[in-house]
């Protein structure tokens, strides 16, 4: 990992993987951006070509339709909330402290890294808190799951789960409350930029702030 991060990804999500190549990069990079001004029911392969002057044929040589674009820029979320968490839990052995590292990690992964000049975490981000539910809340849910495309996210709840055990071996949902947590951190920030009503977060500087404490506060209350 001198230059970049690249995370492997389930090889049935794309044709060709666009992190091993030049145009692929671009390609992630505009997507992210363009998801992000567009939504996922405006966004097309027709706009993203005009966006990185190229051709429809050229973007569908890497991915058959946006649905998997869209599931492959989740995946590849998933997998750096993941690579956060393991490098900041090195040498850590208090599981409480642990956790509240893991809640810091899932509401605070996006600031931008540049060893990934092509991904924009913190514009990514912001997809996944608007758009990355639609790329898994699908009609055609249990057969892309035993197509293993949501492995990234599973993984991920079960290495959060599994030091909630540690914590407190005696807690009966800690699945539940791991898959809850990422839900949470997503749904709660959305919320409270176009819902406000919904939440007690409130859309201002301290909202991630606000959320960490929150998050914290019920999932110790939780394990407790």
């Amino acid at each position: 990992m001198a230059h970049g991060i690249k995370f492997k990804l389930n090889e049935k999500l794309y044709i060709k993987d666009p992190q091993d190549t030049t145009y692929g990069q671009k390609l992630l990079k505009h997507s992210i951006f363009l998801f992000h001004k567009l939504g996922f029911e405006s966004f097309t392969f027709k706009k993203l070509a005009k966006e990185i002057e190229s051709t429809e044929t050229s973007i569908y040589r890497y991915f058959e339709n946006k649905h998997f674009l869209l599931l492959y820029l989740t995946c590849w979320y998933w997998e750096w909330v993941h690579y956060l968490i393991d490098i900041n839990l090195m040498n850590i052995v208090d599981p409480k402290r642990k956790l509240k590292i893991i809640i810091h990690n899932i509401v605070n992964a996006s600031a931008e890294n540049p060893l990934t000049e092509y991904i924009n975490e913190n514009v990514l981000h912001s997809v996944i808190i608007n758009e990355g539910s639609k790329a898994y809340h699908i009609h055609d849910v249990d057969k892309e799951n035993e197509k293993g495309y949501y492995l990234s996210y599973k993984r991920l709840v079960k290495k959060v789960s599994d030091v909630m055990q540690e914590f407190s071996p005696n807690f009966p949902y800690p699945k539940l409350l791991a898959s809850n947590l990422f839900e949470m951190a997503n749904n709660q920030i959305y919320f409270a930029e176009h819902l406000p009503d919904m939440t007690e977060i409130k859309n201002r500087k301290r909202k991630f702030d606000d959320l960490e404490e929150a998050m914290c506060l019920i999932t110790f209350k939780l394990l407790k």
